[in-house]
């Protein structure tokens, strides 16, 4: 890439870009949606997680030889 290149790309980057300001505040903050979003958050797990579990402990139950397989995909 040539100086005559470089030129024209720095040319076309500082018409396509807007200009920053030093002081400029983002026109939204997001922060205090993510702590909305997290206080709305449960504590309790959703059902499908004690299902999963459930069926895993009723699978160690069923079929004892299978532990190692469910250890080897921990």
């Amino acid at each position: 890439m040539n100086a005559n290149d470089q030129d024209r790309l720095k040319l076309l980057l500082r018409e396509s870009l807007p200009p920053v300001e030093d002081n400029a505040e983002s026109g939204r903050d997001l922060w205090p949606a993510v702590l909305r979003k997290l206080d709305a958050r449960s504590s309790a797990p959703p059902w499908y997680d004690w299902a999963l579990a459930a069926s895993l402990v009723l699978l160690v139950v069923c079929f004892p030889k299978a532990i190692p397989v469910f250890l080897y995909y921990l």
